[in-house]
């Protein structure tokens, strides 16, 4: 047999082994009978100390003697046929009607994120929510994140919510997949916090559907950051030069950089390095700079060196396109592997078409040089050709001009092609990870 208890003050640990931590404690529930199975678990509670018994065989366990510990305590667990279980209402509740697990319930309860006696204050929280569109699918995955709605007055604290929300028709008709995905929207300030954010968000985002969107996605980086810093750090890239398209993109993309409390060496650092503000490509090596660390920076240029390029190659090649540094060191790897090893084309080739970085080794190089392979071999194409060019076209442009357009090898070539896109999404399929 054990005892353990939860609490908001404790963490689980085994009852016996806290009696000598403990000074006075007193149970309102003395006695609870158990069933004889195999494994039963009961509980019992003493004002917000919740604690639990388990017993793996029928046994009668008695503390009768107040001076057996350092405090007072007595308690008797008999065995049984019947059970008799007393638990707080709201742990019920959460149970039966939105199918939380015991241990969930209970530190919900612990956590004092549910308080509430009877079904009155939840199911008026529940009704509000169904007289505003939302499904009992809706209320579930809502009430699964957020509890503690269910102690909230809908009409005190959701209400102006709500109509902040219903006043836009756009807003209205997302209100639901919204809330859904981030219920910890109803816990904010309306006029220090939703309201502002959606009235700065519109400057840049131009359509609703982008700021719920965005709303979805980065919910927890607009509540975590102070909203007076994030107002800041747009305004102080603005000064800088950025373009509203820029800022937008960032909002759309990344937008924990406006949390950042020394962007302004952020920006002078990209300037440093060659990138015109006013550009898009400013933004993105923005992104790059601050999401990376100067150690994982200096990693990825010294594998672009190993395999051929100088530091001078990095650099221009980052400059026209800044995404290329946020390729990981595996796939810069895989990717010069094939290219130099396996197929024993020039590295150099690669500088002038870093977008090479962003596509699916499996399914798009590996499948595109076998052709161009195929056909460097048999004399069809020229050998000054450019390597990089067929791998930059639609798939549609790369049959018709790499495949199709050969009537005596098409066969052969598509047979070829196929192959490979087959190898590759076989791979996907079996839960492989396809570079």
């Amino acid at each position: 047999m054990q005892l353990y208890f939860v609490s908001k003050d404790f963490s689980p640990y085994k009852l016996i082994s806290s009696f000598h931590k403990a000074n006075t404690m007193s149970l309102h529930s003395t006695h609870i009978e158990l069933s004889k199975s195999t494994m039963s678990n009961k509980l019992f509670f003493s004002q917000n100390l919740v604690f639990g018994v388990i017993t793996t065989k029928p046994t009668t366990l008695k503390f009768n003697n107040p001076l057996s510990f350092p405090f007072s305590l007595k308690c008797s667990i008999s065995t049984s046929e019947s059970v008799s279980i007393t638990q707080p209402f709201a742990v019920s509740y959460l149970i039966n009607n939105f199918g939380f697990s015991t241990e969930s319930a209970l530190k919900a309860f612990n956590l004092k994120l549910v308080r509430f006696n009877t079904p009155d204050k939840p199911d008026s929280v529940i009704n509000f929510l169904k007289n505003h569109g939302f499904s009992n699918s809706n209320i579930r995955v809502i009430i699964k994140k957020a509890p503690w709605l269910l102690s909230s007055l809908p009409h005190r604290s959701l209400l102006p919510k709500f109509q902040f929300f219903l006043s836009d028709d756009a807003y209205s008709s997302d209100i639901i997949p919204l809330l859904a995905a981030r219920p910890r929207i109803l816990q904010s300030s309306l006029e220090n916090r939703i309201i502002p954010l959606f009235e700065l968000l519109s400057t840049y985002l131009k359509t609703d559907k982008d700021i719920i969107v965005c709303l979805i996605r980065y919910w927890n980086i607009f509540h975590n950051n102070p909203y007076h810093l994030i107002v800041s750090n747009i305004n102080l890239v603005t000064d800088f030069g950025l373009s509203d398209i820029t800022i937008a993109r960032l909002l759309r993309r990344r937008p924990s950089i406006f949390g950042s409390t020394d962007l302004i060496k952020s920006l002078k650092e990209v300037k440093g390095l060659g990138f015109d503000p006013s550009t898009t490509a400013f933004g993105t090596a923005l992104v790059t700079k601050k999401g990376m660390s100067t150690i994982l920076w200096d990693m990825k240029v010294d594998v672009f060196i190993k395999w051929g390029w100088s530091d001078e190659d990095v650099s221009r090649v980052f400059r026209t396109q800044p995404s290329l540094m946020l390729t990981s060191i595996r796939k810069i790897n895989l990717l010069m592997n094939f290219w130099v090893n396996q197929m024993g084309w020039d590295p150099m080739a690669l500088t002038n078409a870093p977008l090479m970085f962003s596509f699916s080794l499996p399914k798009r190089i590996i499948p595109r040089a076998s052709v161009l392979q195929f056909l460097l071999m048999k004399g069809l194409r020229k050998k000054k050709a450019s390597l990089v060019s067929p791998f930059a076209c639609s798939e549609d442009m790369f049959l018709n001009k790499y495949v199709f357009c050969f009537k005596e090898e098409s066969d052969y070539l598509f047979k070829l092609y196929d192959e490979k896109m087959k190898l590759a999404n076989a791979t996907e399929n079996n839960g492989m990870t396809s570079t």
